[in-house]
């Protein structure tokens, strides 16, 4: 492995107000018109609730919901991390970045750490915290958010009943998200094509990047307090339930502020008044859109944007940068391809939708997932084809387990009689379930985590042992001042903080889950649980763990 320090970084004008040309507002001159209208349409549009699924000529009873209670610490965990950790990427953003270095210098010598210094460092806007918000940017990033929407009601797509409610309906889902990820995607493709690096969207997206975050952050809050607010309207036990609106088991504590993190209301929804179009297309469920659409796809549009500015920095893009992006995108596409299969996940069935998804879908995934690709495109790292190996045959085995593992579990679930899946062996519950104890799931009780674990190390050591400084200098032949980014022995290693941070959070992730998945099923099951783990011993590590 090598690293490719000698690369010249041009030194820009980096500040934190909104850079928008005028050719931003000329393309697609409707569209700041159209946003207000679609969301408009998106917030008014539960008053116009309609049965989702005529079930039967009698209409469902609201039984009484289930409770459970605290997840996460409590209130005062859900108020650490609703505040907590949209710093902690402002934090990442401004401390690991392209003006001084990852991580800025001065953080490596407090004692000789002033504030003033570290502001110079980092880019602190000079207008303040008020610099990380444009309404310009918002209405562009809710434009985004718009055009989403109106792909998944608009374009073709399959039509599937969801898993049986406790109040003994269904809820009928449209998927579309692949091919109206295509569509985004072939956009895009078209631009660059036309203007290489310099396409409109990838300089936007860089220049104006800390206020994406905040309008996504906005957006993630605002969507978070409307399905809050709206969940008060869901039928009381005993009354008629035609919408086949039910509380998730842990959001209806009582406490107003973990409620409204965690999610009261399982699969809010919104009927848009929109003619022309069925009933499936027009009813968008608000948990299943913002998990797979909007943040997912909008972590690989990061991932190219930091791709172009690669290129428009050294004029080349690095094995490392490409690796990354492909490994990303693979991933994102394949659960949109996928996207059936998101009917049996712990997050649908289960969860709540609150400011925790919310959050975690918009904000979260897309900017702190997409790290690794705004590190290399400063620093150019290069692999080598020996080190792209080693990534590959990781990426390879983690994915194989993880995709195998929920392909087995989706198709025993939706149909046990597919050739696949009818040789599985499995114990029958008490409650009416079978669970599998053999094929992928005898192996561990949460095999698939150890899938996506391993996967995540293919994301994060094309970065190597990260850390650099970004050093200024005489261009001999132009004059101009330029900047290298280079590694230098002070700084070797404390990048790492920044670009390994996935793998350590989503290991506590995961644990954290399959420990909450533990204790749902032991309650659900009872007995049937404790004779299960019997036979099923582990819980993500076959042997160890």
């Amino acid at each position: 492995m090598r690293s490719k320090s000698g690369g010249t970084l041009t030194i820009r004008s980096r500040t934190r107000l909104f850079k928008a040309p005028g050719t931003y507002l000329r393309i697609f001159p409707t569209t700041l018109w159209v946003v207000p209208r679609l969301f408009l349409y998106l917030f008014i549009g539960h008053y116009f609730n309609m049965p989702i699924k005529k079930v039967s000529k009698k209409i469902p009873v609201q039984p009484v919901p289930e409770k459970r209670g605290y997840e996460f610490g409590g209130p005062i965990g859900a108020f650490g991390i609703v505040f907590g950790l949209p710093i902690l990427i402002y934090f990442f953003t401004f401390v690991c970045n392209d003006i001084s270095g990852c991580p800025a210098p001065s953080l490596l010598n407090p004692s000789t750490l002033s504030l003033e210094q570290l502001k110079r460092e980092v880019g602190w806007p000079e207008e303040g915290v008020t610099a990380l918000y444009d309404t310009k940017v918002t209405l562009w990033t809710l434009s985004y958010y718009a055009f989403s929407l109106f792909l998944q009601v608009f374009l073709p797509g399959q039509e599937a009943d969801g898993v049986v409610l406790a109040c003994g309906g269904q809820l009928k889902y449209k998927f579309n998200a692949f091919s109206s990820a295509i569509v985004i995607l072939s956009g895009l493709a078209g631009g660059t094509y036309l203007y290489g690096a310099d396409f409109v969207v990838w300089t936007f997206l860089w220049d104006n990047y800390v206020q994406v975050f905040t309008a996504n952050l906005l957006i993630a809050s605002s969507i978070a307090l409307f399905v809050y607010l709206n969940s008060f309207t869901v039928p009381a036990p005993g009354q008629a339930n035609p919408s086949l609106r039910q509380l998730a088991p842990g959001g209806h504590t009582g406490n107003m502020f973990y409620d409204f993190f965690i999610g009261r209301e399982l699969n809010p929804r919104v009927r848009l008044p929109i003619p022309f179009v069925s009933e499936a297309s027009r009813t968008i469920d608000i948990k299943v859109f913002m998990e797979l659409r909007p943040g997912l796809l909008g972590w690989t549009i990061l991932n190219l944007s930091n791709v172009a500015h690669q290129y428009r920095t050294y004029g080349y893009i690095t094995d490392s940068i490409v690796l990354v992006t492909i490994f990303h995108g693979f991933y994102i596409l394949d659960a949109m391809y996928m996207e059936p299969a998101v009917m049996t996940t712990i997050d649908i069935i289960m969860d709540g939708f609150g400011f925790m998804l919310s959050f975690g879908d918009v904000v979260w995934v897309p900017h702190l997932y997409s790290i690794q690709t705004r590190y290399l495109s400063v620093f150019p790292y290069e692999l080598g084809l020996s080190g792209m190996a080693i990534v590959l045959g990781i990426k390879v085995i983690g994915y194989s387990i993880f995709r195998g593992a929920n392909n087995q579990k989706n198709r025993f679930r939706t149909n046990p009689n597919d050739p696949r899946v009818k040789e599985i062996k499995y114990i029958e519950t008490a409650a009416g379930s079978k669970l599998m104890i053999s094929g992928w799931w005898g192996l561990a009780r949460h095999i698939n985590y150890l899938g996506d674990w391993t996967m995540s190390w293919a994301y994060c050591l094309p970065t190597g042992v990260a850390g650099y400084v970004l050093i200024e200098s005489i261009n001999p032949a132009s004059g101009a001042v330029q900047k290298q980014a280079v590694q230098t022995p002070e700084v070797r290693g404390w990048g790492m903080i920044f670009t390994y941070f996935y793998v350590l959070y989503f290991g506590v992730l995961l644990i954290h889950r399959e420990m909450r998945d533990e204790e749902k099923c032991k309650k659900k099951y009872g007995a049937d649980w404790k004779r299960y783990t019997s036979i099923v011993r582990s819980r993500i590590i076959p042997g160890i763990y």
